[in-house]
C-alpha cells in the first residue's frame, strides 16, 4: 500500500529536518562561558553583602563602593580567566579569535553600566546604583539571546525587572546591600545553570556540583581495590 509508505518517508524526513536544525542551533551556541564560575561569582556577591552589613565594616558611601568593586574585580577575573581556559585548551575552540567574537555582544551594555555608575558616584546619587547594575546586567544577558538557550530571556528578564524595583522602590539605600546581594547570588546561580547546560544539554544536575566525575572516579579506585589512595592529588587533577 503506497499511502502508509508515503507518510512514513514523510515523517523520517520531516525527523531529519528537525535534527539538522538541532544540529545547527547547537552549533550557534556559544559555550565559551563557564557555569560554575558565574555561580562563584554569585557567591562572592553574597558573602560581600553579609561582610557589608556587619556592624564592623564602615556605614560610608566609599567603603560600600570599595567592597562591591572588589566584587566586580572577582567576577572579571574569574569568569574571563575560564574563558580564556577555553579559548586556549578546548578543541571546540581551536584558537580562533572568531570564536570570541559572540562575547563582544555584552560590551555595550556593560559600558553604559560603567559609565552611569561614574555619573552617579560623581553626583552623589549612591542609591541608584544598584537599579542601574541590575537594568544593564539584564541587558547584557538580552544581548546573548542569539548565542544562548532561550533561558537567558527569563534570566534578563529577572535583572531588568528587579533593578526598576531598586531604582523606584524608596526604601533602597546603598548602605543596605543584603538585598542586592539576593538578587545576585540567585541571578549569578541562574545564569551558571544556563552556561552549564548550554555546554552539556544532557547532564545530570549532579555534574554541576561535579558530583557525577567524583562518584565514577570512586568505582573505579573500588573495583581496583584504591579506595583510599592519594584521593587529594586527584581532586586537584580533575579541578
Amino acid at each position: 500500500m503506497p499511502g502508509p509508505m508515503v507518510v512514513s518517508h514523510v515523517h523520517e524526513a520531516l525527523r531529519q529536518v528537525r535534527a539538522m536544525q538541532r544540529r545547527v542551533l547547537e552549533a550557534e551556541r556559544f559555550v565559551g562561558y563557564s557555569g560554575r564560575t558565574r555561580a562563584f561569582g554569585g557567591t562572592v556577591a553574597l558573602i560581600a553583602a553579609l561582610v557589608m552589613t556587619s556592624d564592623r565594616y564602615p556605614r560610608t558611601n566609599d567603603a560600600h563602593l570599595a567592597g562591591w568593586l572588589a566584587v566586580l574585580a572577582v567576577a572579571v577575573v574569574g569568569n574571563y580567566s575560564a574563558l580564556l581556559y577555553w579559548f586556549l585548551f578546548n578543541p571546540k575552540a581551536g584558537r580562533d579569535v572568531r570564536r570570541l567574537i559572540p562575547t563582544v555582544d555584552a560590551v555595550p551594555p556593560l559600558v553604559v553600566g560603567g559609565v552611569l555608575s561614574l555619573v552617579f558616584v560623581r553626583e552623589d546619587l549612591f542609591d541608584l546604583l544598584f537599579g542601574a547594575w541590575m537594568c544593564l546586567y539584564g541587558l547584557a544577558n538580552f544581548s546573548s539571546r542569539r548565542i544562548l538557550p532561550a533561558a537567558i530571556w527569563a534570566l534578563g528578564t529577572y535583572y531588568v525587572g528587579l533593578g526598576i524595583l531598586f531604582l523606584f522602590h524608596p526604601s533602597v539605600t546603598f548602605l543596605s546591600p543584603m538585598p542586592a546581594g539576593l538578587v545576585f547570588f540567585f541571578g549569578e546561580w541562574a545564569g551558571g545553570f544556563i552556561f552549564h547546560y548550554c555546554r552539556k544539554p544532557d547532564a545530570p544536575l549532579s555534574s554541576f556540583f561535579n558530583i557525577a566525575a567524583k562518584t565514577e572516579q570512586l568505582s573505579k579506585q573500588a573495583e581496583s581495590g584504591d579506595v583510599g589512595e592519594d584521593l587529594g592529588s586527584s581532586e586537584l587533577k580533575e579541578s
